[in-house]
């Protein structure tokens, strides 16, 4: 396979000369552990204490990875990835709701983008986290077969009415919607209901995707079981694949409670994992769906070689790459360059309310091996070329 994601022209056309170097001080930032935890803990203690800092993270941190403050305000973004071929997920990223009210408005914020992705070529999907609809722990108690109380039986029944009038608007309009995974020990009950969804509204297309988080060992199993239940119940699967986002979390968590860790022991076992599950995704195209959202060059390679030996068309409607705004350009914009089906995720929301989100995301740089140097090679490489 021809090697494309050197390009940084391509990469980095939409950037001004500030804001690529508004990117390289970022990374460089973000390169460092100890200064990503020290600011993590200034920015969390300046909003409790309402402290003036919203307008200089809004400049530098969040316009940087997301798109804007509300969806409306994420259109001029939009429309400048789209005039580069590149399609834009609009995701609402408040994180760490606990109460009804939050979930009933973000229950109406998505339906509101679900209208948005009709009218927009630009915007292929929508996408929600489950824990946007409903409370971790009630998640969690039903995945581990808990008895609900009255009041929790009730308060599932709303989550799961959440659920339903989102993907039947979203069926209705023939529009795809994508559901975050999240932590392993919530993600049972969530992916029962994704299934119950496809089970309902894919019948004819792929219209709800789950996530298959492939750090965990038994992801490919799951796809494979979920697949049997599907040929036998008549219903399609369209599935985002990604590495995964909790695997701190998930082994700290497993060694606490005593149990065997979700995740791959290493992380050559972790990539084996995902392409193995692309490669019988890529098999089995004629029932699944595949939106890849990876920042793994060596995966993307692999996933175009798998196309061009099986003959299926770069722009084939039902192989998407995805990853996320602010991050690996060099990805999104080369392989839309070459006729690929690419969608950035961009991250919406309340400046206050997104920071938990811009932390995680922060925090998963630092954390990842090569992942922060990349993106400083390439951008240096750029500044290099427009001698800056």
């Amino acid at each position: 396979m021809e090697p494309i994601f050197e390009n940084t022209a391509t990469a980095f056309a939409l950037k001004s000369d500030s804001e690529l170097e508004r990117a390289y001080f970022l990374f460089k930032m973000i390169s460092n552990e100890p200064l990503v935890k020290m600011g993590s803990v200034i920015t969390n203690f300046a909003f409790k204490a309402h402290l003036p800092v919203e307008g200089l993270i809004r400049a530098t941190v969040f316009d940087h990875f997301c798109g804007g403050i509300n969806e409306r305000d994420c259109l001029p973004v939009v429309e400048r990835m789209w005039g580069k071929g590149v399609c834009s997920v609009l995701d609402y990223s408040v994180e760490g709701k606990e109460e009804e009210d939050p979930f009933d408005s973000a229950t109406e914020i998505i339906l509101t983008i679900l209208d948005f992705v009709k009218e927009k070529e630009a915007i292929p999907f929508a996408v929600f986290k489950p824990t946007g609809f409903g409370r971790f722990a009630l998640y969690q108690k039903i995945g581990e077969k808990k008895q609900l109380t009255k009041d929790e039986e009730a308060e599932w029944q709303r989550v799961v009415n959440r659920f339903d009038k989102v993907c039947k608007k979203a069926h209705d309009l023939e529009v795809s919607l994508l559901i975050d995974g999240e932590e392993s020990w919530m993600q049972d009950a969530a992916d029962n209901l994704a299934e119950d969804m496809m089970r309902k509204y894919n019948k004819k297309k792929r219209i709800v995707f789950n996530t298959l988080q492939t750090y965990r060992w038994d992801r490919l199993p799951y796809l494979k079981s979920l697949q049997e239940r599907a040929a036998r119940d008549g219903f399609l699967v369209g599935m985002k694949v990604v590495r995964g986002a909790y695997m701190e979390k998930e082994n700290d968590r497993a060694k606490e409670k005593g149990y065997t860790s979700p995740i791959c022991k290493t992380k050559a076992e972790t990539d084996e994992n995902f392409n193995a599950t692309i490669e019988y995704m890529i098999d089995n195209l004629d029932t699944l769906s595949i939106f890849s959202g990876t920042h793994n060059e060596d995966s993307c390679y692999r996933l175009m070689e798998m196309m061009e030996k099986k003959g299926i068309d770069k722009n084939n409607e039902h192989v998407w790459f995805g990853q996320l705004y602010g991050m690996s350009d060099h990805i999104s914009y080369n392989l839309a360059a070459n006729g690929y089906n690419v969608a950035k995720y961009l991250p919406f929301g309340p400046v206050r309310d997104v920071m938990p989100y811009l932390i995680r995301r922060a925090d998963e740089n630092t954390s990842v091996a090569g992942q922060t140097s990349r993106e400083l090679s390439l951008l240096k490489a750029e500044r290099k070329r427009r001698k800056i």
